[in-house]
């Protein structure tokens, strides 16, 4: 009885991923395993951090302990994190538009999208070369090795973003998607939207959680 029975059974029932399109199948999978590689970062800059405890926002220069300044850099990151974020939401608005066949909008979001990461780039460049002026380095201390680790990987995965938007634009120019044909481009959304909120939770604890033992 069971055995006539299993024919009929829904497939999904049989395979449960079998109603996910692959590529997003994929992209989750990816994700999954990304994020496991930043909670590992994290979980070693929150312990240097508690281990520092008052000390955490110093560096040696010249054999003396200096405190690092963050306000200047705070300051360009809110309107750095406040882009990425627009960026997401121009992110929504191309795929929205894409589904409802406002092709001309598509592209034009999804081309401001991209240049969202482009800015945050050129912004997180900008930041990096005021902090190297006053000698915050990798090796000046934990707070310069995890700053720059955290940040350059998260920059990295906003290149490689700005890459694949651009890739994703290039074929809706030829007209590759459509309202029909719109998975390439949620697969692009759910990587995009992944680095937003990866980097709010670095904005937080870097830029919002000041060491003491000086001036934030």
């Amino acid at each position: 009885m069971h055995a006539a029975a299993a024919p009929d059974l829904p497939r999904a029932m049989n395979h449960p991923f079998a109603g996910i399109d692959r590529k997003k199948l994929g992209m989750w999978i990816f994700l999954g395993s990304d994020a496991m590689g930043f909670t590992g970062l994290l979980g070693a800059y929150a312990v240097l951090r508690l281990s520092a405890r008052d000390h955490w926002q110093e560096m040696v220069r010249d054999g003396k302990v200096e405190f690092i300044n963050m306000e200047a850099s705070r300051n360009l990151t809110f309107l750095n994190t406040f882009l990425l974020i627009c960026s997401s939401v121009t992110m929504v608005l191309a795929l929205k538009n894409l589904r409802l066949g406002n092709m001309g909008k598509f592209k034009v979001f999804l081309a401001g999208t991209m240049l969202g990461g482009i800015g945050f780039l050129s912004l997180q460049a900008t930041e990096w070369t005021h902090l190297l002026h006053e000698g915050v380095t990798a090796p000046s201390g934990n707070f310069g090795g995890t700053f720059f680790m955290l940040t350059g990987y998260h920059g990295f995965h906003v290149f490689g973003g700005v890459c694949l938007l651009g890739w994703a634009l290039v074929r809706g120019m030829k007209g590759v998607y459509s309202p029909q044909n719109s998975v390439g481009i949620e697969v692009v959304g759910l990587y995009w939207h992944f680095v937003d909120l990866i980097w709010i939770l670095l904005f937080t604890l870097i830029y919002l959680l000041p060491g003491k033992g000086g001036p934030a």
